[in-house]
């Protein structure tokens, strides 16, 4: 009826109106074509690719100054902000099992809420979850989970978490749209129809009893189609089982493009694995393209390698380009592959900081980082607004989680009392206890982050340490990033060293096999450039923890602390540990996270073996 109707009204214009109707529509298709040629890069695509990616782009592109803009006005009242999320949080979830044990439709604002609620640790869910695991319906949440979202575990065993609806509609809304219209903001050239290079790997799930998927909180790219379009990774491709091999098929479909705009992936620790292996098989990689086939290495079902052979053609050009590059070295090689690319978008803080730095100094010299977010399974934390500052500093994020803040002093107490966002200090530390979209409330995340400053009325953060990644033999309490601090200070003045990677454990995990010494660290370091590190070499980490630390420097002089030994491991070691780590949790390559203070014997013992100096 609808075309009917439309034809009818044609029929019935004026003689001239039709012609002008024509020449609009002519005007519109020029203005769209001459849009998509000026952001194309390349002629290796197709029309309807194009269309589909450009459609994508613009739609996100809109969502995204929506949602900045919104942003925007929450942090200039954020108190209010806060109290509507956690009320609707409430609200939505007050004729649940759990919301009627607490009282939830009796609470009117955040101070009834917190005099009511005690703060929680896993602990307190774990059995509700079960539950919910089980089939029970209405426990801690009103719908039913997409997912059980297991932890990566990096302070202690995987926990098992909800996912739902809301919460991935927020990490989309608050974190995607909003970064990817910064990134679009501080990277102008980003705004292309050039591919991008996703490294992800598909994710394995089991079962609950009542058929809810567990595993880790991660969607596949192949499960949107419209966002396929702007990948250089097939469809197929992502669904390979084998990380090995789903990494192989990501780089040799990105050295096919020569157009790459994007290097993108969870975590800066999978970029640099990725570059990594490009070195190692680079050869096989090149040939693979010359010929126009995929290696026989690859154990694909024979279905996924005939998909995925139909897009390949032989390129002989492309593969003597690549050969020459690799010839040349891999210092700075991204930028050599991919002339255009413009960005690597990754989270590179915390843990991950020391992949980012080896990436920024070696593989991708000259190309610029994204760290977008602030995040975890638990959900959106914080967005990063300020792309091109080096110290990745993220803004709360006012809608997605109502926050509380645990004074750093105050951590040990039985009843320690929060603070909220507008009540927070600029230069304090805190650790974050969040009441999320998922049926965590009061819940005490283990983040302990630092108020760097504020946007309008909204705390700003720099990630500081995990509470279980903190190294104490005697309450000395040294984080993460005060230990990494002082182990670069160290390799800054072991000559020709690179840190590769690092772990510490604490002497008394080793039980006997620690002798009769004093409690001490056991530092194990992997480096380039060095085979052998001198006894003077690594007394200089020690001495330089000491400078760092007061509280370390009094038990050493005291002798209450022994000297550190620091274990220099073979290559490989860390990638191996790194496998070993994932076989032991449900986690997946695309969350993974190395532990920096290892809790579990046989990873220390698995690092002894691989010593070499």
């Amino acid at each position: 009826s609808l075309i009917l109707t439309v034809g009818a009204s044609i029929t019935s214009m004026p003689p001239a109106a039709p012609a002008v109707v024509g020449i609009c529509a002519l005007t519109g298709m020029f203005l769209l074509w001459r849009d998509i040629s000026s952001k194309l890069k390349g002629d290796q695509r197709t029309w309807g690719s194009l269309l589909g990616q450009y459609a994508a782009v613009k739609a996100v592109g809109l969502l995204g100054r929506r949602q900045r803009r919104k942003l925007d006005l929450d942090t200039v009242k954020v108190k209010e902000a806060q109290e509507e999320t956690l009320l609707k949080r409430l609200r939505k979830n007050a004729d649940t099992c759990y919301g009627r044990q607490y009282n939830f439709s009796s609470i009117k604002d955040s101070e009834a809420f917190r005099a009511l609620h005690p703060i929680t640790t896993y602990e307190h869910y774990r059995e509700l979850i079960q539950r919910i695991a089980a089939g029970e319906q209405k426990v801690i949440i009103a719908e039913r989970p997409l997912i059980l979202a297991m932890t990566s575990g990096t302070s202690g065993p995987s926990a098992m978490l909800l996912s739902t609806k809301a919460t991935n509609a927020e990490f989309f809304l608050q974190g995607v749209a909003v970064c990817l219209d910064v990134m679009r903001e501080a990277f102008p050239e980003t705004d292309s129809l050039q591919r991008t290079a996703k490294l992800f790997y598909t994710p394995t799930f089991r079962q609950s009893e009542a058929g809810i998927p567990i595993g880790p909180n991660s969607s596949t790219p192949a499960s949107s189609r419209h966002m396929l379009n702007l990948y250089t990774t097939p469809a197929p491709a992502f669904e390979v089982p084998s990380e090995k091999d789903t990494l192989y098929l990501h780089l040799l479909f990105a050295l096919k493009d020569p157009t790459v705009g994007t290097l993108e992936s969870n975590f800066a620790s999978t970029v640099f694995y990725a570059f990594a292996a490009l070195q190692e098989r680079w050869q096989e990689l090149v040939e693979d393209v010359h010929s126009g086939t995929i290696s026989s290495s690859l154990s694909l079902e024979p279905k996924v390698r005939t998909s995925l052979e139909a897009l390949m053609k032989a390129d002989p050009q492309r593969a003597a380009q690549l050969q020459s590059h690799f010839q040349g070295g891999f210092s700075g090689i991204a930028k050599r592959l991919w002339p255009h690319l413009h960005l690597v978008l990754a989270v590179d803080s915390g843990s991950n900081q020391i992949y980012g730095e080896m990436l920024r100094d070696h593989y991708c010299k000259g190309v610029p980082f994204y760290s977008p977010f602030y995040a975890a399974t638990e959900g959106l934390i914080g967005v990063n607004l300020w792309p091109q500052e080096s110290k990745r500093r993220y803004l709360l994020c006012p809608r997605s989680m109502f926050c509380e803040f645990l004074p750093e002093s105050s951590l040990e107490e039985e009843t320690p009392r929060t603070l909220l966002m507008e009540q927070v200090k600029q230069g304090e530390s805190y650790e974050l206890v969040i009441t999320n979209a998922s049926g965590l409330y009061r819940y005490r995340m283990g983040d302990v982050v630092k108020v760097v400053g504020f946007y309008n009325q909204c705390p700003m953060v720099e990630f500081q340490y995990r509470r279980g990644q903190m190294l104490s033999l005697r309450g000395e309490k040294v984080s993460e990033a005060l230990f990494l601090g002082a182990l670069k200070k160290a390799v800054a003045q072991w000559p020709g060293a690179q840190l590769v990677d690092y772990s510490c454990a604490e002497s008394g995990i080793l039980g006997d096999s620690m002798g009769g010494s004093d409690p001490h660290y056991q530092v194990f370091v992997e480096l380039k450039g060095v085979r052998n590190l001198t006894e003077e070499q690594r007394h200089k980490l020690d001495v330089c923890l000491q400078q760092d630390s007061a509280v370390y420097r009094s038990f050493r002089i005291k002798g209450s602390i022994g000297p550190m030994r620091v274990q220099l491991v073979a290559d490989g070691a860390f990638r191996e540990l790194r496998k070993r780590m994932m076989e032991h949790s449900l986690t997946s390559p695309n969350t993974f996270k190395m532990q920096r203070v290892l809790r579990r014997k046989e990873f220390v013992d698995f690092l002894l073996g691989k010593t070499v100096s």
